[in-house]
């Protein structure tokens, strides 16, 4: 987190906060090439020196805020169920609240487009993406603990390899939806992860 983060008011941080959802929302409309400061200003009603305030870097600071946020979207969106996997009808659930977010959202994820254009090679870019994924495999991974302790999955179930197998099926059948505009990879992958976990 910045310095500037650290030192922010309770009205500083909802002033970034608004600043950064606003630019959130232009992003996913127009992408991260098509939207300027100027156009950030206006939606958000923000001076120029506010922006510079929040975001000294400019531009690849605040797209690496809205990177930030769209990650955490990412895991809102899958809640409550995501954080409550403790039996086999929630991992049905889950998995259907999944795809259908998925299915709205269409080919074009906020989150991907964003780091395709600050770049995975960026160390920042990079730990946002990890941070997301090493989250998301916590909570999955709770899940098949869940499921171990209430006999509903094999005991002998790896608990790490069993999240990790459904985390990539999402990440694997988002990225061919991205690519091909078909939900049906994502589906099928993210359902067969999903059944492994009581053949295992």
């Amino acid at each position: 987190m910045g310095e500037v983060e650290r030192v922010l008011t309770s009205k500083g941080t909802a002033t970034r906060q608004r600043i950064v959802a606003g630019a959130a929302a232009l992003v996913r409309d127009r992408g991260p090439a098509n939207v300027s400061l100027d156009d950030i200003r206006a939606v958000t009603s923000t001076s120029k020196s506010q922006l510079f305030h929040y975001f000294p870097d400019g531009k690849s600071d605040l797209l690496l805020a809205v990177a930030r946020y769209e990650a955490q979207q990412v895991l809102d969106d899958q809640q409550p169920m995501l954080g409550d996997l403790t039996s086999w009808a929630a991992w049905l659930s889950w998995r259907d609240r999944v795809v259908e977010k998925y299915r709205a959202q269409g080919p074009g994820c906020p989150l991907s487009a964003l780091t395709s254009q600050l770049g995975l090679a960026d160390p920042a870019t990079r730990t946002v993406v990890t941070d997301l994924y090493a989250r998301w495999h916590e909570y999955l991974a709770a899940g098949v603990r869940a499921l171990v302790a209430t006999g509903e999955i094999d005991p002998g179930t790896d608990v790490d390899d069993a999240a990790t197998a459904v985390l990539t099926a999402v990440a694997g059948g988002a990225t061919l939806l991205m690519a091909t505009g078909q939900i049906g990879y994502l589906e099928t992958a993210l359902g067969e992860a999903v059944a492994g976990l009581r053949r295992a």
